[in-house]
């Protein structure tokens, strides 16, 4: 019995077939038949191609090279002699035209290995392969010398070996000419080397402006190709650093580094002169920036605690230990930024006085600043929020905001957690200086330094700190906090990511020892092991590389002292006392400065007339009044 069904059998109306499904089924026949077709076709194809590369490959073998060139350029000439239009119907020849391109570029190449790598001479059978296969061939190794002379240039191929390669290229008449125009370059090639090596070195290390003023160099001094390809260097250069370094720019005058904002546009100007984007933004940088010279004065270096954010918690005489003559109140600093910024005081980087190049020694460097202005440092030392300061009128924590910005939390007298720029003196004096750039020097905020007993800006970031913490709290009614791994993981998350934004708005990093230690009064087995701790839990998450160390309370070890020496030795190269007077001085490969210490305290006691008007700035809610 026949299984198949004819045309009018499935097409015949039966009962409960609806016009539509008749239509749908004959569709999907005629569909079919269009597949089968088109199989046919393809599987002919197919076929066709595999005849034709099969008699290629055969020609090739057998050193019959007339033939096989022939079948590739009647290929070649059937695809180009097509209309444009039609391209796409020839697609099976552009296959095969791959095909023969792939096989004679495989053997071509192998025969680049043999003469780069074992300095092999052509043989008489590789002379007519290279020879017979004209344009193929041709293309191949003219493209091959020209990167021979680019390897050259770059220093991955040296002078005997190129001229050993050329000279036997020279005598095959598909790329005699290519051959003998770039040979009569090897010497022009070879003076301009160093140069050419040069830019690319400071490509590597991203300095765009360097590789592309030598390229310019360079092409204005060479010809041929030297002058082609440090042409085409300059445009790909050009083209890859646009983009980044503009970014990069408009980033420095978004954070007030005018100064490096209008070095590094003024160099992009010089080679994009047309580009509107970057005149403009070269002209927000130099409209902020004035002229500089060098400072041989004094450097004041001020010192503060965290702040105190809510007054009738910190000055209630009733909560014992609130400590609150230690800080400054959130209006007190902000006062304290208005004296300076009205007499003429600029924030200055506190590494600026130092050049840390080297690991072995230290090189002194004069700090420069705009002119008429005087230089200043503040630290907001051991950021830790210990819980101890809890329900004194102090942050609990630093977190950013939604708009990424570093705050601080406190709770309010209801016990409501509360977020605030001014709750803190990063965020005061950052919205300071966006008030009034001009109090800092390029974008420079102070120096932030941190311990890593009990927590981290607040946060529980190491098993170490687990017992500490919670010992804390059990002192002042807290109930203890099982910290998990995950806990411990998300926190130094999170740390990580408030050090980013801070390092990012100007702001830098100094360690006061891990367990806010009395270092003067500590061997040196404590003193690295507590130091090792720093940089293993805390230093690391705050970016790494810190160089400078606020001694606690003042107690610093001399600079000479075995102790002092080891701190030297991995990293630390910037060293903080105390006193009441700006004073530094260097020492043998390191900088020591005192920093004035501003509290309720010395506000009273000291004299910061250099400085401040301190009428104007201490707080009249204080317990002890401010005399005279």
């Amino acid at each position: 019995m026949n299984s198949f069904l004819s045309f009018e059998d499935i097409t015949r109306e039966r009962k409960g077939y609806t016009l539509t499904q008749k239509v749908i089924v004959i569709m999907c026949v005629l569909s079919l038949v269009a597949s089968i077709i088109v199989f046919v076709n393809i599987d002919k194809k197919n076929r066709q191609n595999a005849q034709v590369l099969n008699s290629f490959s055969k020609a090739l073998d057998s050193g019959d090279y007339e033939k096989a060139i022939s079948i590739y350029r009647g290929i070649y000439d059937e695809v180009v002699a097509s209309d444009a239009s039609e391209r796409d119907s020839y697609e099976f020849q552009m296959e095969m035209l791959n095909s023969m391109t792939t096989i004679v570029s495989e053997r071509v190449t192998a025969l680049q290995e043999r003469i780069r790598n074992e300095r092999y001479v052509l043989s008489v059978s590789d002379l007519a392969f290279l020879n017979g296969m004209q344009e193929l061939t041709g293309s191949l190794m003219s493209d091959w010398l020209y990167s021979l002379c680019e390897d050259f240039l770059l220093g991955s191929i040296e002078k005997p070996d190129v001229s050993f390669i050329f000279e036997q290229l020279v005598t095959i008449t598909n790329i005699s000419a290519t051959a003998s125009s770039l040979l009569m370059e090897v010497d022009t090639i070879e003076v301009a080397r160093g140069l050419v090596q040069s830019a690319e070195s400071s490509l590597l290390n991203g300095d765009y402006i360097s590789a592309v003023t030598t390229y310019l160099d360079v092409s204005e001094t060479y010809d041929g190709f030297v002058y082609d390809y440090s042409v085409d260097r300059v445009n790909e250069i050009k083209e890859e650093m646009y983009e980044p370094m503009l970014q990069e720019g408009e980033h420095m005058l978004e954070r007030f580094q005018y100064y490096s904002a209008e070095e590094l546009l003024s160099d992009l100007a010089a080679i994009f002169p047309e580009d509107e984007r970057i005149g403009a933004d070269l002209l927000e940088a130099t409209s902020n920036t004035q002229p500089v010279s060098e400072y041989l004065g004094p450097v004041e270096v001020l010192s503060i605690s965290n702040l105190i954010v809510d007054e009738s918690q910190a000055f209630d005489t009733s909560i014992s230990g609130s400590g609150s003559d230690l800080h400054l109140t959130c209006d007190e600093f902000l006062a304290v930024l208005e004296n300076l910024y009205a007499n003429d005081y600029v924030l200055v980087d506190a590494e600026g006085l130092v050049d840390l190049s080297s690991t072995d020694y230290l090189v002194e460097q004069n700090l420069v600043v705009p002119d008429g202005k005087k230089p200043v440092i503040i630290i907001i030392e051991a950021l830790d929020y210990p819980a101890i300061q809890y329900e004194t009128g102090v942050c609990e924590s630093l977190v950013l905001n939604d708009q990424g910005q570093v705050c601080g939390q406190y709770r309010n007298s209801d016990g409501q957690a509360m977020i605030s720029r001014d709750a803190e003196a990063i965020g005061i004096l950052d919205e300071f200086v966006e008030m009034h750039p001009d109090f800092s020097f390029n974008g420079v905020k102070g120096v932030i330094s941190v311990c890593g007993y009990e927590s981290c800006f607040g946060y529980v970031v190491n098993q170490d700190e687990v017992d500490d913490r919670n010992s804390a709290f059990g002192a002042i009614g807290y109930p203890a906090i099982d910290y998990t791994e995950a806990q411990i993981q998300s926190n130094c998350e999170t740390v990580s990511r408030i050090a980013e934004v801070l390092l990012d708005y100007g702001w830098k990093f100094a360690s006061s020892t891990y367990g806010n230690i009395n270092a003067e009064a500590s061997d040196i087995e404590t003193i690295t092991e507590d130091i090792t701790k720093w940089n293993e839990q805390i230093g690391v998450l705050l970016g790494g590389n810190i160089h400078m160390l606020v001694y606690p309370n003042g107690n610093f070890i001399n600079g000479t002292d075995s102790r002092a020496e080891y701190l030297k030795s991995i990293g630390f190269r910037i060293f903080f006392g105390i006193g009441s007077q700006a004073y530094y001085t260097y020492g043998i490969n390191y900088l020591y400065y005192d920093r004035t210490l501003l509290n309720g305290q010395t506000l009273r006691t000291y004299d910061l007339s250099r400085m401040l008007d301190v009428t104007t700035v201490y707080d009249s809610n204080r317990p002890i009044p401010l005399e005279g």
